[in-house]
């Protein structure tokens, strides 16, 4: 089978799609879209529809904020399993800024060890501009998950 190239700036909604697998000639996967990838509450189906509410990364965050001034971020995922064959082991944060032409800006990764660690962070941040908080866990079992949120952002 031959690699089909999609265009990676492909945009879906307000977002623009990441990478998914495909096979190339030789058999290898290579990267070429990723967006089909990550589960969220609004592409789940099949199985992973009842790993929503377990998998889904919840943001808690201010609607609207200050620009410039601290203002704290959470995000939890579960109940979940914390054990070593089954737990989140990554949480990725990301700003998607209005009328910014290259996003998501990558605003932190917090890698987890499973029992020593819950899936529940907190992270003071300086926005400048509104858009969208994404939030990306990873499960060892059952991949990566999306969660969202917009913020308002005020001078």
């Amino acid at each position: 089978m031959t690699a089909h190239a999609q265009n990676p700036d492909e945009k879906v909604g307000n977002r623009f799609t990441c990478r998914k697998l495909c096979e190339s000639s030789s058999g290898v996967l290579k990267l070429d879209s990723f967006g089909k990838l990550i589960y969220s509450s609004n592409t789940a189906t099949g199985e992973a529809i009842s790993k929503i509410e377990s998998h889904t990364p919840k943001i808690e965050a201010s609607e609207s904020v200050n620009a410039g001034k601290l203002s704290e971020v959470r995000i939890v995922i579960g109940p979940h399993p914390n054990t070593i064959e089954h737990s989140i082991r990554r949480i990725e944060l990301y700003v998607g800024e209005e009328n910014r032409p290259f996003n998501p800006v990558l605003l932190a990764v917090v890698d987890l060890t499973p029992v020593y660690n819950d899936p529940d962070i907190k992270l003071n941040l300086k926005l400048s501009k509104s858009g969208t908080l994404y939030a990306v866990g990873y499960c060892n079992l059952h991949g990566l998950w999306e969660g969202h949120k917009e913020i308002k952002v005020t001078q």
